[in-house]
């Protein structure tokens, strides 16, 4: 049995489910247990099969292996900034490789929709992703890595850090979002133009 399940499996309940949002990469990571045997395949398998190698990422990545030799789905892929901004493009064109979906209709709009509120005001969170209220969305990572996208303004930033440590949000993590509202900012002058 994976570690994760193991460990998870003895934790009580914090509420009911449905009645409170409490990010948690352990849930992240069951996610990645689910996949793994729903496929019969590890998650790298199953990424490489569906994405990495159709949609023409640059690079081989790699993915931090836990103790029970299965893929950390809460974290830890390494990839060339390219392919992460490519990962990015691949959400913004709609999970679509060659004018195919791979994603089930409608999955992009819900998992990039505020399923849930993080009382944070134009912040939420969808499904793995965080959402703003103007329809952008991004991937954060534990040490500042970021995918944002933003559809109306057909932009992609990857961005690439490290933090001197995990979860920097209320310091580093404004400053990157005050980034991100910079350049969404300049689009719209360009566009004005």
């Amino acid at each position: 049995m994976d570690s994760t399940v193991s460990y998870m499996r003895l934790l009580e309940r914090q509420a009911e489910p449905g009645s409170k949002w409490l990010y948690n990469t352990g849930e992240t990571n069951l996610i990645g247990v689910l996949v793994s045997e729903a496929t019969g395949k590890t998650l790298s398998q199953y990424l490489s099969e569906k994405v990495w190698i159709p949609f023409g990422m640059q690079q081989d990545a790699s993915w931090l292996l836990g103790s029970t030799g299965h893929e950390i789905s809460g974290c830890c892929v390494q990839a060339a900034i390219r392919d992460y901004a490519r990962m990015g493009l691949f959400m913004l064109e709609g999970g679509n490789i060659g004018g195919v979906s791979v994603l089930p209709d409608g999955w992009i709009a819900s998992a990039t929709t505020k399923q849930a509120d993080i009382n944070s005001p134009g912040k939420g969170y969808g499904y793995q992703w965080w959402t703003y209220d103007d329809g952008s969305f991004a991937a954060r990572g534990i040490f500042g890595q970021g995918i944002f996208i933003d559809p109306n303004r057909n932009l992609v930033i990857a961005s690439n850090s490290s933090w001197p440590r995990a979860s920097m949000g209320d310091t580093l993590g404004a400053e990157r979002m005050a980034f991100y509202k910079t350049v969404q900012n300049a689009i719209d002058a360009e566009k004005i133009k």
